[in-house]
């Protein structure tokens, strides 16, 4: 789904971008961690021909804020929790729990298993069952390899983006714009 939306964006290319990145991805998917493959995924990035300027100050704002795989997680564990306990959840109600998660997921970069504490918390809000968490529990450290994967790939892909973005744009003068001196009369 990532590589598709940014092939609407970056065209072919993006399937160059996916394997510069196949060895950050494969390197945050078997630690489970985003940060261990920061150095990789820059060095990528800048194979790929986005700018250091551009890639030190998108790619951080996107471990803090992008958290596609985080988010995607959070929402597919409260719905199975929900279906578990056979719990039907409407549209409106599904919509809310994502855009909660939307706002959650936000700026929880660093921190193990974040996502299960999110989860947690987020269950009482639309009056589901906690001990539903004790269902995923078990299988979360697979997947909180592949929602690491997933963070490093659309982080690199936004990334990527904002850089042909700002390929198109003039780039600014670096000589300080002088005032008139004031005309004395």
């Amino acid at each position: 789904m990532l590589f598709g939306a940014g092939y609407l964006f970056l065209g072919r290319s993006v399937l160059t971008l996916g394997k510069l990145i196949r060895e950050p991805v494969l390197l945050a998917f078997s630690t489970a961690s985003s940060e261990s493959a920061y150095p990789k995924t820059m060095e990528a990035l800048e194979k790929f021909g986005a700018p250091k300027r551009v890639s030190s100050f998108v790619l951080p704002l996107g471990y803090s804020f992008n958290l596609d795989g985080s988010m995607m997680y959070q929402a597919f564990a409260i719905l199975f929790i929900a279906q578990a306990y056979n719990i039907d959840l409407s549209f409106t109600q599904q919509v809310l729990i994502l855009l909660t998660l939307m706002i959650t997921s936000k700026g929880m970069a660093g921190v193990a298993r974040a996502s299960v504490v999110v989860v947690a918390a987020t269950l009482p809000m639309f009056n589901l069952p906690e001990a539903g968490l004790l269902l995923i529990l078990g299988i979360d450290q697979f997947l909180d390899m592949a929602r690491t994967a997933t963070n490093v790939v659309g982080n690199s892909i936004a990334t990527a983006v904002v850089a042909k973005a700002e390929a198109g744009q003039p780039e600014a003068e670096d000589e300080p714009v002088r005032q008139a001196a004031p005309s004395i009369a």
